[in-house]
């Protein structure tokens, strides 16, 4: 292998600590703790492990954390009522809904009634169009972190053709808009591309997250490139493994992410990053 491994692992934990040290800080000064409520609709394995990731960061970092489990039968008014609840809770200051909800609820709705402010995933119409707008203050956590990770290894995107694989609301579209945020030239490529692979072939930087095992091929991938996983699937074996073929993929490519221990990890640490800095803001 030749590519140098990007550790998702070892950036967060270095962020998370100097959130932690921000957190320390504020209470000394007599400032309240920042507070994060995060909802779980039903009881699907994976989310629950998402969550419960969330809330350990939580205790932690020393933020106050408020996990609500609530019934699949959930309706629509009772669930936008829970939300209404904690947007007017002083004590929180950032507000998660665990994605995927059942199918009988609204979405699209629940998200947006979460307050602007205190929308710490940013999927809210305000944060996503003041990101498109090229003013961002809450930014969508996972693309964010990738940016980040960029930064960790000193590249500059400016003026680098990058190619994002994927374009759900979550990940792909804000990932092209975090890249053009940096001057980056953006091709993104979604199920209705034709040749994929000649897409990826020329991209200088490859970010790309659609949930498909093993879609992207190593032998796709421009010698230098820097690549970016962001997929997580589990094979029927248990193992977790990404959208790209990983050891062929590391024989061209210059950086890449591991899958697990690449990305995942800045997810969560952006999403403390975003309370916190939703706290700050009613300092």
């Amino acid at each position: 292998m030749t590519a140098q491994l990007i550790n998702g692992n070892l950036i967060s934990a270095q962020l998370r600590s100097k959130i932690k040290q921000k957190v320390t800080d504020r209470v000394a000064t007599g400032k309240k703790q920042p507070g994060l409520a995060v909802i779980l609709v039903g009881q699907d394995p994976a989310s629950a492990v998402y969550v419960g990731k969330k809330v350990k960061a939580c205790e932690e970092i020393g933020f106050i954390s408020q996990k609500k489990l609530l019934s699949d039968s959930i309706n629509q008014s009772e669930l936008l009522l829970e939300i209404d609840n904690l947007n007017q809770e002083p004590s929180i200051d950032g507000i998660l809904v665990q994605l995927p909800l059942p199918e009988h609820l609204n979405t699209s709705e629940i998200l947006e009634t979460i307050r602007a402010d205190k929308d710490v995933d940013c999927f809210h119409p305000y944060n996503v169009g003041k990101l498109a707008q090229r003013i961002p203050y809450l930014r969508p956590c996972t693309p964010y972190g990738v940016m980040l990770m960029l930064e960790s290894i000193d590249l500059n995107v400016k003026g680098l053709d990058c190619v994002v694989v994927g374009a759900s609301n979550i990940v792909g579209r804000p990932m092209a808009l975090e890249l053009l945020l940096k001057g980056a030239t953006v091709t993104v490529c979604h199920k209705f591309t034709k040749n994929l692979a000649e897409h990826v072939s020329r991209a200088e930087l490859l970010i790309v997250g659609v949930g498909i095992p093993g879609l992207v091929k190593g032998s796709w991938i421009k010698p230098g490139a820097t690549v970016i996983d962001i997929g997580m699937n589990r094979l029927k074996s248990g193992k977790l493994t990404g959208d790209v073929e990983f050891e062929e993929a590391a024989e061209k490519a210059s950086w890449i992410t591991p899958v697990p221990g690449g990305v995942g990890p800045m997810t969560v640490a952006m999403l403390m990053h975003n309370t916190l800095l939703a706290a700050e803001a009613k300092d």
